[in-house]
């Protein structure tokens, strides 16, 4: 596959940039594969991406019941941050984060990866206590966070009102290399470098049946067609208790919608993450302009895609609040997305009853950051069938043997 880089631009150009090539190859599904991927997000074909990559696995399909990255990879916020309390969390985090810095090298693709800074809002004493316990734990665990005062705060976002009479601004957990990336160009990156070493990326190809033999998978069936494989690897995010059902075994998740939506665009005036955990809402700015603004998630379960007026008005009044220069702001558009929520707030990656069927899920809300080190966990476990370091505290059975990872305790939100 052809590389990017300003020669090849430059050479593109003299023919009207006519023979560029398409990113991935539109494969036709095979009758077999030693690996088969459900799901062509930004996990899933992470982890086809390292299968390859770090094993040498190449015999890999990656299924899509519709289009590449059409599902939580392109509907949600793009934030980006390793500053958990609990290690386990903290180290596949900090593994992300750190790959997110050269991913657009190892993928020669421009990801977009801004580390602009991220700021966690503390508008309570209960705030700065638990945020100070943060920073103590992350430089236990190695991960570079600091607390700093609202003077400080309002020096890094001038836009800020730390006075708010009912949300004052007393401090904020500060990682400095946390930020952003474009959420459609990871999972175009990972889909083109996967595309040149072999790996097959079929879209339009739900599953609809998943084939056991004697305890263990053999295949999948599929829209278009029966496939047949020796593992397999379960990445749908809110889906995956659906795909589970279908494998024989129960997942202790429930889905929710999301909601998220973006203001028009405006010139400057937001150059770091800002997340207010007190009032369940984030924002930053993007390229273009836009305000890009998270809230919370619905409180019943549904696998809708849209966004809802109720959570649109209780984030942006709190938000309002804290940034009153965007009170008349119009909003562009919104959405939902569909995460799936452990009892714990953090995710399963790990075997399965069903023997050669692994599944990763339970993101909830912080999937995006989590790509490549969740990639890179996913597929160590499924080349060599059992857990490595990042991937051990994660499994499916700590829920039975009360192991949690409570980072919902821990954060005060999951995001």
């Amino acid at each position: 596959m052809k590389r990017y880089s300003v020669f090849a631009l430059a050479r593109a150009a003299l023919d009207w940039h006519q023979g560029w090539e398409r990113a991935w190859r539109d494969a036709q599904p095979k009758g077999r594969y030693d690996v088969v991927i459900v799901g062509a997000g930004g996990h899933g074909l992470a982890t086809a991406y390292y299968l390859a990559k770090n094993h040498g696995i190449t015999n890999i399909a990656v299924l899509e019941k519709g289009w590449l990255g059409g599902g939580n990879t392109g509907r949600n916020t793009t934030i980006i941050r390793s500053n958990y309390l609990q290690d386990s969390s903290a180290a596949i985090y900090e593994k992300a984060r750190s790959l997110y810095e050269t991913l657009s090298q190892d993928l020669n693709y421009n990801v977009m990866f801004s580390p602009r800074g991220l700021l966690m809002l503390a508008q309570t004493e209960h705030e700065v206590k638990g945020y100070m316990r943060t920073v103590h734990a992350n430089h236990l665990q190695g991960v570079a966070t600091e607390w700093i005062g609202p003077d400080r705060v309002k020096d890094l976002v001038p836009a800020i009102n730390i006075d708010g009479p009912r949300y004052p601004v007393l401090g904020a957990l500060y990682q400095a290399r946390g930020g952003t990336a474009r959420h459609d160009a990871v999972a175009w990156g990972y889909a083109r470098a996967c595309s040149a070493m072999g790996i097959d990326i079929i879209q339009n190809c739900e599953v609809t049946g998943i084939d056991r033999a004697q305890g263990r998978v053999s295949g999948v069936r599929t829209s278009r067609g029966a496939i047949a494989c020796d593992k397999l690897g379960l990445v749908v995010a809110g889906h995956s208790s659906v795909l589970a059902e279908m494998a024989g075994f129960r997942l202790p998740i429930e889905s929710l919608a999301l909601q998220a939506l973006v203001s028009e665009p405006v010139k400057p005036m937001l150059d770091v993450v800002v997340m207010a955990n007190t009032v369940h809402g984030y924002i930053s700015q993007s390229d273009k302009g836009e305000l890009v603004i998270g809230g919370g998630t619905d409180g019943f379960n549904n696998y809708t895609q849209r966004g809802s007026f109720q959570h649109i008005q209780e984030t942006l009044r709190a938000l309002i609040e804290t940034f009153p220069a965007i009170s008349r702001l119009k909003m562009l558009r919104q959405w939902g997305g569909i995460v799936d929520m452990t009892g714990d707030r953090s995710p399963i990656i790990s075997t399965t009853p069903l023997e050669g069927c692994f599944v990763n899920c339970g993101w909830g809300t912080g999937g995006f950051k989590a790509i490549p080190g969740s990639g890179w966990a996913m597929a160590d476990l499924m080349a060599r069938g059992t857990p490595g370091p990042l991937a051990a505290e994660f499994s499916l059975t700590r829920f039975r043997e009360g192991r949690f990872i409570d980072e919902s305790v821990a954060a005060g939100v999951a995001h």
